[in-house]
């Protein structure tokens, strides 16, 4: 069967779009028919050929991509099927019944379509690289020969799962103070620009010397006043410049160095690291992927350019007989703790299972870092913007106040 996508009219002339198996486009044409709708449209999608969905312009609207959380979603949903006692083919259809996005089903029939011709399951995943990880493609083929394909599917959803939560507690933990700092802005900028201006004209008659302060504060409003859009413009700049930086090796290495060294953001940096690369690598091994080979899939997705070449290396001292943990100390990048922890699986045996308390550490640490420094950024954010404005206040007063002693 193939997989063709159609544009139509369903019994109340409404325009509808979707995807449909059939063996050829005169087949998928009395299906739509057959189930009350009206073909315009019909055409063979091409495995590896996923196109966005179509939406009205806007301005910044990105191009249509699988969400992870959609991702960890659908494997969940497929983990379960396959443990219930449903084959693999049957269990992509039911799937494909739940009504998700075109985008998706499109895929996911593709995927069918594939495993249906005979093609694994792996390989089928491995024609959508955009969609899916390196990591994903190679537990799936894993856990395909050794016979726990539902056991993988569980740990990656698992996997999946985790990554999305602990992104959404660090989104919901920033959400407050980087409010705070927008509305701080917003209400320096307003003061800086229509409430100062106003106040200090009546001092630009005085036949005397303004305070020091006074003066600064004058400067800056008319500074804010004629170049806020310049300002806004080297922020641009900034960004993009960034942007275009990590899209280089050299400039991806000096960001991620740079963040590393940052005093406190390059230790939740490093820990976020070491918390994905010991969970990754935990359930590869655990799944029966070659140690060496998890390592090389590993330093994909640690997220970091520097802790990714100590990786590599470390690969490369384990291909000549050495130890993990040895191999991770000569790096001088990854922690002690995780270090001495894995030595010590791996002179137990049990190198997944202290990977997985070394990831379950780090990500208890990561939240509570985040947590805290938190809870210091609303004070520190209130004391400054306290700061700012009473310097408005004195630096408006102190010529008033000189007024006053000049009258008396």
């Amino acid at each position: 069967m193939a997989v063709f996508e159609y544009s139509a009219l369903d019994a109340s002339g409404k325009k509808v779009s979707g995807i449909i198996d059939a063996d050829s486009a005169a087949a998928a044409r009395q299906k739509l028919r057959a189930a009350r709708i009206f073909p315009v449209s019909v055409h063979e999608a091409r495995a590896g050929e996923v196109k966005p969905e179509r939406q009205p312009f806007s301005f910044g609207r990105r191009r249509r991509r699988i969400r992870p959380a959609e991702a960890a979603m659908l494997t969940r949903q497929l983990a379960t099927l396959l443990g219930a006692g449903f084959p693999l083919v049957p269990a992509l259809d039911t799937l494909l019944s739940q009504g998700r996005s075109h985008t998706f089903n499109r895929i996911l029939a593709q995927i069918k379509d594939s495993v249906v011709a005979g093609s694994s399951f792996a390989a089928a995943l491995a024609r959508y690289p955009g969609t899916f990880s390196t990591l994903f493609i190679n537990m799936v083929r894993a856990g395909e020969t050794s016979g726990t394909l539902e056991i993988v599917l569980d740990r990656l959803a698992e996997i999946g799962e985790k990554q999305e939560e602990l992104k959404n507690r660090i989104r919901s933990a920033m959400t407050y103070p980087l409010l705070m700092l927008a509305v701080g802005l917003l209400v320096l900028f307003f003061l800086l620009t229509y409430i100062v201006p106003s106040i200090t004209a009546i001092f630009s008659d005085m036949n005397q010397v303004l305070p020091a302060p006074t003066r600064f504060l004058i400067r800056l409003s008319a500074l804010v006043q004629s170049g806020w859009w310049l300002l806004l413009l080297v922020v641009a700049g900034l960004v993009v410049l960034v942007r275009m930086l990590g899209k280089t090796a050299k400039g991806r290495f000096l960001i991620d160095r740079t963040l590393l060294r940052l005093p406190a953001v390059g230790a939740l940096v490093r820990k976020m690291a070491v918390a994905r690369f010991s969970r990754t690598l935990g359930s590869l091994v655990e799944n029966g992927v070659v140690l060496l080979s998890a390592l090389e899939i590993v330093k994909n997705v640690v997220g970091n350019v520097l802790l990714a070449d100590a990786v590599a290396a470390a690969a490369r001292e384990v291909g000549k007989g050495q130890g993990l943990g040895n191999a991770l100390a000569a790096s001088r990048v990854f922690p002690d703790l995780p270090i001495q922890m894995i030595s010590v699986g791996e002179q137990s045996g049990q190198l997944e299972a202290m990977l997985y308390k070394v990831a379950d550490v780090y990500e208890n640490e990561v939240q509570a870092t985040i947590l805290r420094m938190t809870s210091l950024l609303e004070p520190v954010m209130i004391l400054l913007m306290g700061i700012v404005v009473g310097f408005i206040v004195l630096a408006i007063c102190l010529p008033i106040f000189e007024m006053n002693t000049l009258i008396r």
